[in-house]
């Protein structure tokens, strides 16, 4: 564990797919805020050494295992992050995947966008659409905007036709935002931020708050909630406790809740409607995943580096 120093490659045989694994020929990779948690020891769960790493891949299946029916040799194809570190890792040439985790690549799609696509349309589209019920006409209030994941949540709330709301800390990303689809764009820490939500939204407030940030600022985006809103907490980029505003919570019936991707990719039916959610949209060009820089693999070192910087708008891929 450590700085991004500590990542190293190393040769290692790969085995054989097993029953309900594909092997892939990595073309790309996605970074994820994930991998530095767990690099750092800062994820959700311990590293085991030898460690591996990576969330997402796109490339060319290999060789299936037995039991596989879905995929065949030369299919491209991405994963989809449904599983732990301690079991598999994308970050290499070579990589066995479980098959639940695999999606078949769209036309049109290159092995770039492919691998920038999953982690962050997966993880919006379960907590707007899948259990939120995002739908036309209403707002959404979208913490760090300009992350990739962030820029997802916006484009599917095109799709649904909702209003986007996005905040961010930086004005110097309001024009980016807008040029992405923000219907508005407000400071994360704006005094009167409640205030400029109720006037875009006529007084009636969001109904989803989807926010990766948490600490002080939270309680003004719950106060920006609509009668029964929801507001979803999916990180803790800052780390301090959430200051609730108990009367808003009681008043307006509002509900509060933890959420991660997996509650999605690891439940066999809402992976499958996710993947044909994000497939029909891809497909459609709805979705496109916004790509900052991309890596060649033996920068990885200066991938994980510039991740942790946080100024990119859109994902940071490798490609191999």
């Amino acid at each position: 564990m450590g700085d991004a120093d500590v990542l190293q490659f190393d040769d290692v045989a790969v085995p054989e797919p097993q029953a309900n694994e594909v092997q892939i020929e990595v073309r790309a990779l996605g970074l994820n805020r994930a991998e530095i948690m767990y690099r750092t020891g800062r994820y959700v769960i311990e590293p085991v050494f030898p460690a591996q790493l990576g969330y997402e891949a796109s490339g060319d299946v290999v060789a299936i295992g037995s039991a596989v029916s879905e995929f065949a040799v030369g299919d491209r194809v991405s994963v989809i992050p449904a599983f732990s570190f301690h079991e598999y890792g994308m970050y290499g040439e070579v990589v066995n995947a479980p098959v639940h985790a695999v999606v078949k690549n769209p036309d049109g799609v290159s092995y770039e966008e492919a691998a920038a696509t999953w982690m962050k349309f997966t993880t919006a589209y379960g907590a707007l659409v899948n259990m939120g019920g995002l739908a036309e006409g209403d707002a959404v209030l979208l913490g760090a905007a300009s992350s990739s994941l962030g820029l997802a949540a916006i484009q599917i709330a095109h799709m649904v036709k909702a209003m986007p709301i996005a905040l961010t800390n930086s004005a110097g990303k309001f024009d980016a935002l807008r040029a992405a689809g923000a219907a508005h764009v407000f400071l994360g820490d704006d005094p009167d931020l409640v205030e400029r939500i109720m006037e875009v939204t006529a007084g009636k407030g969001a109904r989803i708050a989807f926010d990766p940030v948490g600490g002080a600022n939270a309680r003004r985006l719950i106060q920006a909630l609509s009668f029964e809103g929801i507001f979803y907490l999916y990180g803790a980029l800052d780390s301090r406790d959430v200051a609730v505003p108990v009367m808003d919570v009681l008043s307006r019936h509002l509900t509060l809740r933890g959420y991660e991707l997996f509650e999605i990719t690891k439940d066999s039916k809402k992976i499958e409607e996710a993947k044909a959610f994000i497939t029909r949209g891809l497909a459609s060009k709805a979705l496109r995943p916004v790509i900052d820089r991309v890596f060649a693999f033996d920068e990885m070192v200066e991938a994980h580096r510039y991740m942790e910087a946080g100024n990119q708008i859109g994902k940071i891929v490798v490609r191999l």
